[in-house]
């Protein structure tokens, strides 16, 4: 870490505290590690994987419960990959760690054809090694890096493109039922991330894969998400709650809550407050925050 006045390193010990506080209390509501686990840590190389392990190995020391950590990194065989450099960061951390080699990159450019977007496929490779991997050496709990921003553009994208109420969970079980994943960094912030990551000056490695594409759909949500946040402080904090705060019988999921059970007769409350009328609905709570229109955010994307 490079060096610091006493100002900054009040600041950077500040955010520390912070990011500590945040992922100790996802681990905390989700349950994510229980004594004895043994849990694999998904090194990418970038930012949000570096932090995550970093917090990871801060709580470790003064957790309740003991709890083992293994970095793993998926070396894909990108051209030009700087291979050297995790282990020699990891050694240097005296972090327990693993390289799995498999050659993914080649896969994904003789399946996808040029132009269009490698993610889909690059991800469920990736996945599937991953998964792999955690049985082979024994891990009970699979973390990843993702983070709240990732949440909620996760959530925009899936309402957008995919016609679902759809995030990404903390804390889930893999389709096969042997593996969980957990998301430690669920409930911090990507920008206080990325402040945290500068001050450490981890060695990050980019990916060339997704990297080079800048008219992805979820670069169109970050983009406008942190819009949103330079307009309006306090909106995403406020959009990340109601994820927190759902209320079935104010939606539309007939398979969700029992909608045709409510008649006059039957007894069953739906929820007394009807929400905002008509007025309420037509005009921003905030008289001096504007509509949004998502078609003047989103007509750069043409839908696969």
């Amino acid at each position: 870490m490079n060096e610091m006045t006493k100002a900054q390193q009040y600041n950077f010990n500040k955010l520390q505290k912070k990011l500590r506080r945040n992922t100790g209390q996802a681990i905390a509501d989700f349950n994510m590690i229980e004594e004895g686990d043994k849990i694999m840590v998904c090194l990418s190389g970038g930012k949000d994987s570096f932090t995550m392990l970093d917090i990871l190995r801060s709580l470790q020391k003064s957790a309740p419960v003991n709890f083992e950590l293994i970095a793993v990194n998926l070396d894909q065989k990108q051209p030009g990959f700087p291979e050297h450099i995790l282990p020699e960061y990891l050694e240097s951390e005296g972090v327990n760690y693993m390289i799995v080699n498999e050659d993914t990159y080649s896969i994904v450019q003789d399946k996808i054809p040029e132009g269009k977007t490698t993610c889909s496929l690059c991800s469920r490779l990736r996945r599937g090694i991953l998964y792999r991997t955690a049985k082979e050496i024994g891990a009970t709990k699979i973390a990843l890096g993702h983070h709240r921003d990732d949440i909620l553009e996760t959530l925009f994208l899936n309402m957008f493109y995919g016609g679902k109420m759809k995030g990404m969970p903390p804390k889930l079980v893999s389709d096969n039922g042997e593996h969980v994943v957990i998301r430690p960094l669920a409930y911090c912030r990507e920008k206080d991330i990325e402040r945290f990551a500068e001050a450490k000056a981890y060695p990050i490695i980019p990916c060339n894969l997704c990297g080079s594409q800048p008219n992805l759909q979820r670069q169109v949500i970050k983009e406008m998400l942190r819009d949103w946040d330079k307009r309006f402080p306090g909106r995403i904090e406020t959009m990340f709650t109601a994820m927190q705060n759902v209320v079935p019988s104010h939606l539309v999921d007939f398979d969700l809550f029992d909608f045709k059970s409510i008649n006059s007769d039957s007894g069953v409350i739906n929820g007394g407050d009807i929400g905002f009328d008509k007025e309420e609905m037509q005009a921003p709570l905030n008289p001096d925050v504007e509509a949004f229109d998502p078609g003047e955010t989103l007509n750069v994307v043409q839908v696969q």
